[in-house]
């Protein structure tokens, strides 16, 4: 059974920052693409950011220049460091990787329990 357990959240002051981590665990052969993406309260969840298995990253516009993904494949886990936050980063933060187990011939996708991050003064 696959698990992704997200850490890291809380609460900070705008402009602050947090870093949250997403690790994996269970009988896993590869991970390929590891992402984070929110859910505002009232509102449907959004992408954030997203890292292939080469290392390739992307992340939404709305937080371009302040948030970074990476990743650590030993340790299956992904990391999303968030800077300069604002009150509208105010969300669950969840994680998913599309991932293959060992009793699986293709890959799945899974999905964290969320991890809330609130951004006030």
């Amino acid at each position: 059974q696959v698990q992704l357990v997200e850490s890291g959240g809380g609460l900070v002051q705008p402009g602050g920052s947090l870093r949250l981590s997403c690790a994996a665990s269970g009988s896993i052969i590869s991970i390929y693409a590891m992402s984070w993406h929110r859910q505002a309260p009232g509102k449907q969840r959004e992408f954030v950011a997203r890292i292939t298995s080469n290392g390739t990253t992307n992340v939404a516009d709305s937080v371009k220049g302040r948030f970074t993904i990476s990743r650590d494949n030993a340790k299956k886990t992904v990391y999303l460091r968030m800077d300069s936050l604002k009150s509208e980063d105010t969300a669950v933060y969840s994680c998913n990787m599309n991932l293959r187990e060992g009793s699986r011939s293709s890959s799945t996708s899974h999905w964290g329990q969320g991890t809330q991050v609130t951004v006030s003064s």
